[in-house]
């Protein structure tokens, strides 16, 4: 089993009969999924996804990949290929096409009207083309067709794409549920008749590559969210996806059958659900669904409300809603039901939301305590049916944290793989396909790319290494008063302290430090303002740590007198 090696050079030119393959996201991570081929010049580029933040990236919106691997080269790429519409697969696809506008976007009926929506507010109107199971497309050097794999969005898809150095079968995110909703099972005569055609390389999603065994069918869901319905005392705010078309139908279902309207809350919500609808995706009983207004002439015992924010985004309506910060008030009586997985790296958001609710009275159903949710992706026992059946030449674990592509790669080699055709890597390793053998060439930047105030790129590691500093540390500003000649404190210096719940007094016995940083930088000549504020900051900060234990963030402001 190949793994990453941290000494590796940017690659060597692609031989004419190899094929390149670059994740540029979704490797290491759940999210910014993005994988890049090269293949005769020509770039085929399957998702482009955002990656949400955690705690310690406060104040940033989304994270994209890095598009730096592409920059010189957009006039090269051949199209974008969606293999279905959630946002860790569709989100950057704005970001993408404000590097070109006119680059194909390729996918599915449902996952094309998402990102078109989606598109719209940003003010782009892609070139599309519309592809369902079983169509085959050429862009450039790759031929691609088309697989129906079942997740937890309706119209997913895989792409086998053929090349001249070999194929790969990339199956974006799947599972095998044996009787889904919508009766679109994941095509797996598709996967044998590709197997005995040849699969050079095997992309495969790894996001459940350590549950043992098989992924619980959506179905059984139903009686855990009828009960809910039958029992619930108030209203019911569900909490999901906006995109999870399969779990709001269930929704739907349970709400007509107990006699209770639904309204659809917050903008991705409304707008999903619509074009679902529209589309023929989502079936709505008439008169079933509301506008949010008109709950309020209805008894509690016949409203249900929708809404987004299962994974405790904090501007999402259930955090606002946990935090009275939303028009819509929980409290006792009503029933909160969490209808969608946790993403790992959310778990202290979610349980934050949790206890938040069941402060102000709410009953709470989340799948730590009910059968209100089962994965959108294969568990183990999938995966390895996947292996025998296809019995790939090569394997490539996608999507998940280094767990989960670990634990794929262990059930490829435990299908009879030889460690040495399956490869585990990281975001912008590059693996190359030539003669039927891959091989790691070397590494591509590939880090994270900070969405901030709809400002991309602006935010650097070291901004947010300040934005933690602050939330965390608290703040100094020193205002010092230097002569221009002596290079002294013309006057003790002031000292605006925040977040540090000290008196600023306390900075007073900070002065010696600052005059012996300036009587230092004198005696080598030093009297650059912008070098003595660097050597204040630093005396400071090694007075704050020394003294008490604390890491502010020191502004440091020289003023010449």
């Amino acid at each position: 089993m190949s793994h990453p090696h941290p000494e590796l050079k940017a690659p060597p030119t692609l031989p004419r009969n190899g094929l390149r393959v670059v994740a540029l996201g979704g490797l290491g991570e759940v999210g910014r999924n993005m994988a890049v081929l090269e293949h005769r010049g020509k770039l085929l580029i399957i998702d482009c996804g955002v990656l949400f933040p955690e705690e310690h990236q406060p104040g940033v919106d989304v994270i994209l990949p890095d598009f730096s691997f592409l920059q010189g080269r957009w006039q090269d790429v051949v199209g974008v290929v969606l293999t279905h519409g959630h946002e860790d697969h569709i989100g950057g696809v704005p970001y993408l096409l404000r590097e070109r506008g006119d680059i194909p976007v390729v996918g599915s009926r449902l996952t094309l009207a998402f990102i078109s929506a989606k598109l719209k507010e940003h003010r782009i109107k892609p070139r599309t083309t519309q592809v369902a199971e079983g169509d085959r497309l050429n862009l450039g050097p790759f031929d691609c067709e088309f697989v129906a794999v079942n997740h937890s969005i309706p119209d997913g898809l895989a792409v086998m794409v053929r090349t001249s150095a070999g194929s790969v079968l990339h199956t974006g995110d799947f599972k095998m549920d044996q009787f889904p909703l919508d009766d679109r099972i994941t095509d797996l005569r598709a996967f044998a008749r590709l197997g005995e055609e040849g699969v050079d390389l095997f992309m495969v999603d790894s996001t459940n590559a350590e549950v043992p065994g098989f992924t619980t069918a959506e179905k059984d869901l139903g009686p855990a969210i009828d009960t809910v319905f039958r029992t619930a005392p108030g209203r019911i705010v569900v909490s999901s996806f906006a995109s999870h078309v399969h779990r709001i139908q269930q929704v739907l279902d349970a709400a007509a059958a107990h006699k209770r309207k639904v309204a659809f809350v917050g903008r991705s919500m409304v707008r999903n659900m619509k074009i679902a609808q529209d589309l023929g995706y989502l079936k709505v009983p008439r008169g079933l669904v509301v506008d949010a207004k008109a709950l309020d002439d209805l008894p509690p015992t016949k409203v249900t409300l929708v809404c987004t924010g299962s994974q405790g985004e904090p501007m999402a309506a259930l955090s606002r809603m946990a935090n009275r910060d939303h028009q819509i008030h929980v409290g006792e009586g009503d029933t909160v039901l969490l209808a969608s997985s946790l993403i790992p790296g959310n778990e202290n958001a979610v349980s934050r939301i949790i206890n938040g609710l069941t402060r102000w009275g709410a009953k709470v159903v989340h799948q730590g305590n009910a059968k209100v949710h089962v994965s959108g992706h294969a568990s183990a026992g999938e995966l390895v049916y996947c292996y025998n059946i296809i019995q790939p030449r090569n394997v490539m674990p996608v999507h998940g944290e280094w767990r989960h592509l670990r634990a794929n790669a262990d059930l490829a080699i435990a299908t009879g793989m030889h460690p040495d055709n399956v490869v585990v890597v990281d975001d912008g390793m590059v693996v190359d396909l030539v003669d039927g053998r891959v091989k790691v060439t070397g590494k591509v930047r590939a880090g994270y790319v900070y969405v901030s105030a709809g400002a991309v790129g602006d935010v650097t590691e070291d901004e947010l290494r300040d934005r933690l500093t602050l939330s965390q540390q608290g703040t100094v500003t020193v205002v010092a008063l230097v002569d221009a000649d002596s290079g002294k404190l013309t006057e003790p210096p002031d000292f605006l302290a925040r977040g540090l719940g000290t008196d600023e007094k306390m900075f007073d016995a900070a002065i010696p430090a600052i005059e012996k940083a300036l009587a230092d930088a004198a005696s080598q000549g030093i009297g650059d303002p912008h070098e003595l504020e660097q050597r204040i900051a630093r005396a400071v900060s090694q007075w704050a740590f020394r003294k008490h234990r604390r890491n502010p963030l020191v502004v440091p402001v020289v003023i010449e007198a």
